[in-house]
């Protein structure tokens, strides 16, 4: 039963990204997370988020905002992550599943109430990719605040979306090569080889939707369920604190 909800939620979340973009692993996360812990589901979903990124990512390699995403993404997302790997470990599993909790229910909130994003500036704006990057070390899901921080970059839509879709295949192959060194990667080798096909028809099924429906609607039911899932991971989370 384990595992089908976590399929599930991997067939849902690819399914989204090949729509949007983003969120394959936030979503997948906070799906399984209310079955998984979250360092395991790290060690799966990374390197499936790989698969679903490279060929994206090589279709719209002429739309990479390339300056953008060497100057003011990278540098400062990495740096984020590398911190946020080596505090692995060291943040109690329960608070770090109460502390991603309350970032989804922020950023799907966030999304449905439809705010217009504030003008960062550059500070500031370094500050969050940088905290993106530490989020995206802990639990592989730096997509939030990464998209709060460049919301207003200047780039069109598609230009937005190949380049985010770089940074992930950037980070998620830097900390597969990590897991693989660790040799934790090969111990969760079978089951990531048996959501491969999961993620290749969440790709194939979200690519006939993208030309189906809305956008707009669609992202709406994202968040919804979005924050639903958030929602039910902090109560579970605070049951286990305080219960």
């Amino acid at each position: 039963m384990t595992f089908l909800v976590v399929a599930i939620g991997v067939f849902v979340a690819f399914t989204i990204e090949a729509m949007t973009g983003f969120g394959s692993i936030v979503i997948a996360l906070s799906i399984g997370a209310l079955v998984m812990d979250i360092p395991v589901l790290v060690q799966w979903l990374v390197p499936l988020n790989i698969l679903m990124t490279a060929p994206l990512v090589w279709r719209l390699r002429n739309h990479i905002a390339r300056n953008f995403l060497l100057t003011q993404i990278l540098p400062f997302m990495a740096l984020g992550t590398l911190i946020g790997v080596l505090l692995t470990g060291q943040l109690p599993e329960l608070y770090g599943k109460g502390l991603f909790a309350l970032l989804i229910c922020w950023f799907a909130g966030r999304s449905l109430a439809q705010m217009q994003a504030a003008n960062h500036g550059s500070i500031l704006r370094k500050i969050l990719i940088f905290s993106a990057g530490i989020t995206h070390g802990l639990f592989a899901s730096g997509g939030p605040l990464l998209v709060y921080a460049s919301a207003k970059s200047g780039l069109d839509k598609t230009q937005f979306r190949a380049t985010l879709l770089s940074v992930w295949l950037s980070l998620n192959g830097a900390l597969t090569i990590w897991f693989a060194a660790s040799g934790t990667l090969q111990q969760h080798a079978s089951h990531i080889l048996m959501l491969v096909p999961v993620v290749l028809v969440g790709a194939l099924l979200g690519n006939f939707l993208h030309h189906k429906v809305s956008q707009q609607q669609f992202t709406r039911i994202v968040f919804s369920v979005l924050l639903l899932v958030g929602v039910l991971l902090l109560l579970k989370t605070a049951s286990q604190i305080f219960g």
